[in-house]
């Protein structure tokens, strides 16, 4: 009779009751034994299966277990510790009352420490007079940041240098602390992050619970590792990619001055959709590039450290909201959230502000053109060359991420096409290589940065090769390409050095105001927030409107397919529905079958009326 009730497969053989039961239970959050309430504040989230890091490291941290993960960018590690630490939290207050600094979370950057504090908000939004979370990285004073820590808040989140600084001022008190979490743990190591991880370490208790995260397992890592940590369960999750999904990588080889023809050819006729990140080689090269697509009517935000914290974390919302479109970021140093003065500075006037940011430029342009740096600061730049915006920052649905100028690492180049192809959805990389034959022929167009180009792509080949993973050549036809270089020549023509040092001073000049003055404004109405855009046109001296149009004489007869051929945009999801529908829908008719009415104008196939 136990048979009789067994399921049967297709060729009717009983399957194992184990299998029944395994196919039965889908994987939860209410499995792993948290809070009522957080589970509340995960579901109001959208959260409704952990991921494989979630589903190990969160068992083992309940348990008490130490825990060292690697697992790659965008797979939910924030979520993997928090929860575990908000659940020990609430806890505990059931049976005490009284509050103390129990958890700190350790951050590389500003702005990763602005995401984990959302997160606390988000996950505990329904147990929130029980939990308090305080962020020190924001740009306060030193008596502000003892207020905040005065009433000893459960969670602290902050960089090592700032925890190191109220460490040695008292205002941090460890005493009570239960939980120390590193994120990014191979990223913390810079900005000296070694010598104030040595700092913390003596003043974090025994017996504290450690977490460490990490996208790679370096030795930056198992430096951390030595400091904190006592016999870590390591979690290595290298999670096998569905067909279809990933990164699609492609490189172009073309001279310095094509870059410019390419990115216009790529825009204007739509060959690739979606969100795009752009990385630079520098602040200059940011300004330049935003001067030469708003020629033709593109709009594009930047992204780059020079920039005020406020007015960075606001671009990456907007921009993970939908708001902008193209981020133009640049990657001189590859570090994103340079750690600041703390001392609170006066309000300074309009003149002082025009002044600050001139001599800030000014030192900056002396530091570009230096040739040949220390030894000691050569050193420091090969140590830091490899993290930044390309690490950390939490970027949403990018369609493609384009090497303008390729990184200089293979490390770096795999960090900057990890801000694509997250949480399960495709992408696409393009990266712009100059061949060396071709290196300082366009000087305009020049950057130092693309000296070493092939030597970079053949060892990004390499490592891209032992994950399986293929470089493919982007199929641009240039003999297609080149009609459209005489609109380029205009547009690179108004772009001068001028108006980039121009537009880059009054830009910094307006985000500066933003970010400072209507700070307390916005922070008491958000919504005004909304009417504060980064993609503004920069005005350079000379606006060529007839260039934000493509006349179809220049089209080739196959049309777009003409330019690249079957190579072109990679979607976040296959869909043979939708491959369907194209196959089956015909030039000049809508889905439903309807013909679209056609502008004779356009079409030249106007006839008389008799």
């Amino acid at each position: 009779m136990s048979n009789m009730k067994r399921k049967l497969d297709e060729n009717d053989v009983p399957i194992p009751t184990s299998q029944v039961e395994e196919a039965k239970k889908e994987a939860s959050f209410s499995d792993l034994g948290l809070d009522s309430r957080l589970l509340q504040g995960i579901l109001k989230q959208n959260f409704h299966t952990p991921t494989p890091v979630q589903s190990k490291a969160i068992p083992l941290a309940l348990e008490g277990r130490d825990v060292l993960a690697r697992a790659k960018t965008g797979s939910g590690k924030t979520l993997a510790y928090l929860l575990p630490v908000l659940d020990s939290i609430l806890k505990s207050k059931q049976t005490s009352t009284t509050r103390y600094t129990v958890a700190l979370i350790l951050v590389p950057t500003r702005e990763l420490a602005e995401q984990v504090t959302k997160h606390v908000e988000t996950c505990a939004a329904f147990c929130a007079k029980d939990i308090r979370a305080v962020n020190l990285t924001q740009k306060v004073s030193e008596a502000v940041q003892r207020s905040l820590l005065a009433d000893s808040p459960d969670i602290v989140i902050t960089t090592p240098a700032r925890a190191a600084s109220n460490l040695d001022s008292s205002a941090l008190s460890l005493e009570k602390l239960t939980h120390l979490v590193i994120d990014e743990a191979d990223l913390v190591m810079s900005y000296d992050g070694e010598e104030f991880l040595q700092q913390v370490s003596k003043g974090v208790p025994k017996g504290v619970q450690t977490i460490l995260m990490s996208a790679t397992l370096t030795s930056e890592v198992e430096t951390v590792k030595g400091l904190f940590c006592r016999n870590p369960a390591i979690l290595k999750l290298d999670e096998a990619e569905s067909e279809g999904e990933g990164v699609s990588q492609y490189v172009v080889k073309c001279a310095e001055d094509e870059k410019f023809l390419l990115i216009y050819v790529i825009f204007k006729l739509n060959l690739v959709k979606g969100k795009f990140i752009i990385f630079v080689a520098d602040i200059d090269r940011c300004y330049r590039l935003k001067l030469y697509l708003e020629q033709f009517g593109t709009k594009s935000c930047i992204l780059n450290s020079e920039l005020p914290i406020n007015s960075r974390i606001h671009v990456v919302e907007e921009f993970n909201k939908g708001v902008y479109d193209i981020i133009i970021a640049s990657d001189e140093h590859e570090l994103l959230g340079d750690e600041d003065e703390t001392k609170e500075e006066p309000e300074k006037s309009g003149e002082d502000i025009e002044a600050e940011v001139l001599a800030q430029i000014d030192t900056q342009d002396i530091s570009e053109k230096a040739k040949e740096p220390s030894k000691k600061k050569r050193k420091m730049d090969k140590r830091d060359k490899d993290y930044g915006v390309s690490r950390g920052i939490d970027f949403k649905n990018v369609a493609c991420v384009l090497n303008f100028d390729l990184p200089t690492t293979s490390k770096s180049y795999t960090h900057r096409i990890g801000r694509t192809a997250r949480a399960g959805q495709t992408g696409m990389a393009l990266s712009f290589v100059i061949p060396s034959s071709l290196y300082r022929k366009h000087k305009p167009t020049t950057t130092s940065v693309s000296k070493a180009d092939e030597k970079v792509l053949s060892k990004i080949i390499r490592h891209q090769a032992k994950k399986g993973k293929e470089v493919k050549p982007y199929a641009f036809d240039m003999t297609q390409v080149e009609a459209f270089r005489y609109r380029m020549t205009d547009a690179l023509r108004a772009v001068t050095s001028v108006a980039v040092r121009e537009v880059r001073t009054r830009e910094l000049r307006e985000e500066l105001i933003k970010s400072e003055k209507l700070k307390r404004h916005f922070e008491e109405n958000p919504r005004d927030l909304h009417h504060l855009r980064h993609d503004h046109e920069l005005r350079p001296a000379r606006v060529q409107a007839h260039l934000k149009h493509v006349p179809d004489y220049l089209l080739p007869a196959e049309g777009r397919k003409g330019i690249t051929g079957d190579v072109g945009f990679v979607g976040f999801k296959k869909s043979e529905n939708n491959r369907k529908a194209r196959k089956g829908k015909k030039p000049g008719f809508t889905k439903s079958g309807v013909k679209l009415k056609v502008d004779p104008l356009k079409s030249f196939k106007a006839k008389s009326k008799k």
